[in-house]
Order: C-alpha cells, then sequence, then structure tokens
C-alpha cells in the first residue's frame, strides 16, 4: 500500500524516448538522493518525512530500475549520471546536497569527477555517501552476483524469483535488523515491474565499469571541494567495515559515521540514524561555509 502511494505520488519524465519515474516534495535547499541495485527511489521512504520538512528532496529511479524504463542493455554509470542532469534541468535545480547508495555512490562518483572537470550543469555543495562499491578492490560481490554477472548469467537470470531475493537480502542486512516480508514484497515489485527481473544480469556490468574507471571516480572523491560523509552499516559483507577502512587509507581527512551492528540498507534498518547523520553533515557543512 505503501509503494502504491510513493508511485502515486510521482511523475515521469522523458529523456531519449525513456520514461524516467522521479518524486519532488518539500521546500527550502535541494537534496538530491540516489539509490542503489537492485532497488529504487522507495528505499528513501523512510526518511521522506523528514526530510522534505527542510529540504526540497528530489529522488528518481535509474535506468532499468524500479517504475522506469527497462530494456535488456548494459546501461553505463555516465549513461544514469545524463539521466540526473537532465532531471535536474527539468527541475531547475542549479545547486543540490546529495545522499547515496550503493550503486548510486558509483553515479554519485561520476557526477563529483563532472563537477571537477567543469562539465556538470549543476553544483553539488555536499555528498553524503552509503554503502557502496567505492573501490573496486574492496567489494564483497553476493556469490549470486557473481553468477549472474558471468557467462551463464542469461541462463541463471530465468530462476531469478522473490524466493531468491528474499536470500539475497537476508544475508546482507544486519543480524537484528533483518528485511520484513512487505521489504521482500516490495523490492520484488520494483524489481519485477516492466520485466526488470529478466535484465537484473545486465544491470551488474556496473562492477566491471567500476573497474575500468576506478581511477577517475576514486580520484574525484580523493580531490574533492566540498565536505563529503560516509555513513556506514559496519555489518554489511558487501561494503561495510573493510570498505570503511579503506576509506579511510585513501580519503584525506575522512569523515566517517560507523553505525555497528547495520547491515547494507542502513536507510532501511536505521533510518533514524542516517537522517541524524545527514542532518548534521548539511549542517555542519553549512556552518564550516558561513
Amino acid at each position: 500500500m505503501q509503494l502504491e502511494r510513493w508511485h502515486s505520488g510521482g511523475d515521469f519524465f522523458t529523456v531519449n524516448g525513456q520514461k524516467i519515474f522521479f518524486r519532488t516534495n518539500g521546500e527550502g535547499p535541494a537534496l538530491l538522493l540516489i539509490h542503489g541495485y537492485p532497488t529504487a527511489s522507495y528505499d528513501w521512504v523512510k526518511l521522506w518525512p523528514t526530510l522534505t520538512k527542510y529540504f526540497r528532496c528530489i529522488t528518481l529511479d535509474m535506468l532499468g530500475f524500479g517504475f522506469s524504463f527497462k530494456a535488456p542493455v548494459k546501461y553505463q554509470i555516465t549513461q544514469q549520471a545524463g539521466i540526473i542532469c537532465a532531471l535536474m534541468k527539468h527541475l531547475n535545480v542549479p545547486e543540490t546536497h546529495v545522499v547515496s547508495h550503493d550503486y548510486g555512490d558509483t553515479v554519485a562518483q561520476e557526477l563529483m569527477a563532472q563537477q571537477a572537470d567543469g562539465s556538470l550543469p549543476f553544483h553539488i555543495s555536499t555528498l553524503n555517501l552509503l554503502n557502496g562499491g567505492l573501490f573496486p578492490e574492496t567489494h564483497l560481490a553476493l556469490p549470486i552476483q557473481k553468477l549472474l554477472l558471468s557467462p551463464v548469467g542469461g541462463i541463471l537470470i530465468r530462476f531469478l524469483n522473490k524466493n531468491a531475493i528474499r536470500k539475497s537480502m537476508r544475508g546482507i542486512f544486519g543480524e537484528t535488523t533483518p528485511p520484513t516480508e512487505q521489504d521482500i514484497d516490495d523490492f520484488w515489485t520494483l524489481i519485477s515491474t516492466n520485466s526488470g527481473h529478466k535484465y537484473m544480469h545486465l544491470l551488474l556490468d556496473y562492477m566491471n565499469q567500476r573497474k575500468k574507471h576506478r581511477e577517475r571516480w576514486v580520484t574525484a572523491l580523493q580531490n574533492a571541494k566540498i565536505p563529503i560523509r560516509l555513513t556506514v552499516g559496519m555489518s554489511d559483507p558487501i561494503s561495510g567495515a573493510h570498505m570503511a577502512s579503506r576509506y579511510k587509507e585513501l580519503i584525506p581527512n575522512p569523515h566517517v559515521v560507523e553505525l555497528n551492528n547495520i547491515g547494507h540498507y542502513p536507510q532501511i534498518e536505521s533510518p533514524k540514524e542516517v537522517l541524524a547523520s545527514v542532518l548534521e553533515h548539511i549542517e555542519r557543512s553549512a556552518e564550516d561555509k558561513g
């Protein structure tokens, strides 16, 4: 029911003949939220009511995700960044704070790289990263992800169903903060809409892209001129404590908020802690700027 309200409260715009679902609510400084794989913008639903009290919140389902256009192709991270640029132009947003998660972290890294080279058509004021594969050498993909990315992925994808998603999600959430059955139902709805479950193996090409563009995307964080924070669920087997450790090694003056006993989806598992981190980061950045 809540997912239906999320959908009905959104809108669509078209880019290159592809319909993209987005939502925007609230007034104040802009705040862009970028979701991860394999879910969609609905990941932010628990943060949305509070954030929209302080910000003009903007989010979208990227190509191949949620309620947006899906096709049997390997979408590029640069394409996703281009979709976001088109949305910001569509909404006439010249500047924004950004919160990103998982796949969305990689998209944010590309946006930061474009900001560094002067080609980004809007300005990112602050960035708050959640659990994601910021460094390909620390990204511990699930066995099912490795198989789907392999040459047999096209065959195995035929057997993907809600039970497989349930098993995978339970393995990456924290032990004390597992996904509910409603969460699993919502995840599956978002994945399977527009036959998206048939193309999930193709979306996984982002892991190859991370290796190919590692220098560009890691350098974008290392040389950033804006405040960046990492808010990380430390119990995440994919991009948890080990990724946070690597972040501290590679990023100058790292600012890390560690969420103990929280897994890969902190915005779902521990929304209050994530909200506190996001709000404090933006507030502190405004104070330092002022």
